[in-house]
């Protein structure tokens, strides 16, 4: 099982690499992306949202742009 801090740590990690492959995204909207993406749908959904459902769902965001080359603006 992994640690609150460990988590948290490789949470941000993940953020920091979708920053970097989608640099489209505004910080809101990645947080909104990794909720929607771990099944909180409703309004007010990254409230609701732990950190190890996130850390899940980042590394779901990042495996699906695995790949996939961001064309510079």
């Amino acid at each position: 099982m992994t640690c609150p801090e460990q988590t948290r740590s490789e949470l941000l990690a993940a953020l920091a690499e979708l920053g970097r492959l989608r640099p489209d995204w505004r910080l809101g909207q990645t947080l909104a992306n990794i909720a929607m993406t771990a099944g909180h749908l409703d309004q007010g959904a990254v409230w609701d949202l732990e950190d190890d459902e996130a850390l899940t769902a980042a590394k779901e965001l990042l495996e699906q742009h695995v790949g996939v080359e961001t064309v510079p603006a």
